[in-house]
């Protein structure tokens, strides 16, 4: 691609659609919300309601005057901003394929993918709840799994497809040892890092879930939540291409901004998974 070919509102576009491709942790936020995103320090408004009162109905009987539903809005800071700033040289582009530009956009992309799930894995802390087991093994880990669900469940989630659990691939891994039947469907195994479900709620694997170095081995911080119980809101703000001033190289730089927020903690449940030193 040549520099006077560049059209950002395209190449923002395909790497929209790149980013989506590879999000695994932010792919299980919600991330419908109202908002301009223009630079770092905005705020994006989440609007919500509060709960709906049911009561009993008696045949030819006046229904209670409604009930005035609370506006719980809240708002999501941009406090993340994040660049790419690459370069292909005249003489490489001239000797490479004509797709060069675009597999740098993708690894861009891939790049930028994999800082917003670390954020996303970061929030940890601030799960509503949580599930520590000190030994996982192959023998407990299926368990373990399925008490976060039922953890979920008596918080008043309504259905098991409405959940997500989230892994490193080492736990994953004693996941597929423990040889149980992961359900699975062509939809789950079109989602990225998805590799089936137990119980109804789909198992995701990403490498960017926060592991941290104990005096025994490694506290994995796994997820179990619902698909809204993180907001997420982003923006590319910038794409750009030119030509450096003291070089023979097209270039491209991006400005990625985003941010993210727990808003139903009830609905987010740490898996505190310590794998012991062999």
């Amino acid at each position: 691609m040549a520099i006077t070919n560049f059209i950002p509102t395209v190449w923002s576009e395909n790497l929209y659609q790149e980013l989506d491709k590879k999000y695994i942790g932010v792919a299980n936020c919600n991330r419908e919300f109202e908002g301009e995103i223009r630079e770092k320090g905005n705020t994006v408004r989440i609007c919500g309601v509060g709960d709906v009162l049911v009561s009993e109905y008696t045949k030819n009987a006046n229904m209670n005057a409604p009930t005035t539903l609370s506006d719980n809005a809240r708002d999501l800071k941009i406090d993340q901003a994040k660049y790419f700033n690459f370069q292909i040289d005249d003489i490489d582009r001239a000797q490479a394929t004509p797709k060069l530009m675009e597999a740098a956009m993708k690894n861009a992309a891939s790049a930028l993918a994999n800082d917003a799930d670390r954020y996303i894995y970061s929030m940890h802390a601030q799960a509503g709840s949580t599930i520590k087991c000190n030994d996982t093994t192959v023998d407990n880990i299926i368990d373990t799994i399925i008490d976060a669900r039922t953890k979920l469940f008596a918080n008043n989630v309504a259905e098991p497809e409405d959940i997500v659990i989230e892994v490193s691939p080492e736990i994953a891994g004693l996941i597929l040892k423990a040889k149980v039947n992961l359900a699975t469907d062509n939809t789950a195994v079109m989602e990225a890092g998805c590799i089936g479900a137990i119980g109804g709620c789909k198992i995701f694997v990403s490498n960017n879930v926060e592991k941290v170095e104990g005096d025994s081995g490694y506290e994995h911080k796994c997820f179990a939540r619902t698909k809204r119980a993180i907001a997420f809101a982003e923006q590319l703000s910038e794409i750009d291409a030119y030509r450096p001033e003291l070089r023979f190289a097209d270039a491209v730089k991006g400005l990625h901004l985003y941010g993210a927020k727990v808003v139903y903690p009830k609905e987010f449940v740490l898996l505190d998974l310590n794998i012991l030193d062999a």
